[in-house]
């Protein structure tokens, strides 16, 4: 019997994470998928410095809610999801929405939302 249990342990190759493969795999196929199928963000309209300025004011004069493209490309070169919020306060350099500073510099479009 030893000799049986010796030769088990000998020729037995352990499959390490293959053998658990299976129970990751298909939730990770199932949000690779979702993730695919997901558009990136449209290019919009490059606004000019005076059609920027006169939205911000209205935004900010009315505590209306923004939504704010970004000039600024993601690995892929598609531009990022609009920042969202209220206008919560400025500088010289720049606003302060949903919890971030946006430069003025940084400001490619906005839209009253």
């Amino acid at each position: 019997m030893s000799k049986e249990r010796d030769y088990y342990f000998e020729e037995y190759q352990d499959r390490k994470m293959k053998k658990w493969a299976g129970f990751y795999l298909s939730e990770h196929t199932a949000m690779i998928a979702k993730e695919s199928q997901k558009q990136p963000p449209e290019k919009k309209r490059q606004m000019s410095w005076p059609e920027i300025d006169e939205v911000l004011t209205q935004a900010f004069q009315g505590k209306l809610s923004v939504a704010i493209q970004k000039e600024e490309l993601d690995y892929e070169g598609n531009y990022s999801e609009d920042v969202i919020g209220i206008i919560q306060g400025h500088d010289e350099l720049g606003i302060y929405v949903a919890d971030q500073k946006i430069g003025y510099d940084e400001i490619r479009h906005v839209e009253i939302k």
